[in-house]
């Protein structure tokens, strides 16, 4: 039923939505060049290794030894508000479609994150990754790894339609709001480093 709904919904809002992404292509296209989507290799189900899509946000500056710059210094004004609204989400429907990801689950995050997890963090690849998750409606980038991946486990064990629905409905809402996103600072989300405490 999960995937069902996940074919269908996804299929529709990129149909309905299909005018607003290729206005984002043509922003992105203008003011960072090309390539429009930034793909990269991330762990799904059973932690097996998918290319995640998103709309690019940050530019390819390089430092005078031909090494791109920090994160945080190749990221534009345009690429944060695209990112503070979550449109860099969208190109994910696809994901969905594939099979790759759920609307609903875990965040896809680091490959390399895999060799740091306890055996209770890794249980959140016991389901699909999703777009959204009980995760990110209660904190998003505000809280830390540690209630991260408390939220997500405590989502593989009662996970269900009804629950999946309260999630969407709240991330609609938080995107909106702009909620749980840490506007200290321009600086990225830090690394997962394997401290538990962090």
């Amino acid at each position: 039923m999960k995937r069902i709904f996940d074919v269908i919904v996804s299929s529709l809002l990129l149909v309905v939505l299909s005018p607003l992404i290729l206005i984002i292509i043509i922003f992105i296209k203008s003011k960072l060049g090309s390539p429009v989507l930034f793909k990269q290799k991330r762990p799904g189900l059973n932690g097996k290794i998918f290319e995640i899509y998103k709309f690019r946000t940050m530019t390819n500056d390089v430092d005078e030894n031909g090494h791109l710059l920090p994160n945080e210094m190749r990221l534009t004004e345009f690429g944060k508000l695209v990112r503070k609204t979550s449109l860099d989400e969208l190109p994910q429907l696809f994901n969905v479609v594939k099979g790759d990801i759920s609307l609903v689950g875990p965040r896809p995050l680091l490959v390399d994150y895999l060799k740091l997890y306890t055996p209770e963090q890794a249980r959140r690849h016991d389901v699909r990754p999703g777009i959204t998750g009980w995760a990110q409606v209660n904190g998003r980038n505000a809280i830390s790894w540690k209630e991260k991946f408390e939220h997500d486990v405590w989502y593989v064990d009662n996970q269900s339609f009804l629950l999946d629905m309260k999630i969407l409905l709240l991330t609609v809402k938080k995107v909106f709001k702009s909620e749980g996103i840490n506007t200290t600072s321009n600086k990225m989300v830090e690394r997962f480093t394997g401290n538990e405490g962090d």
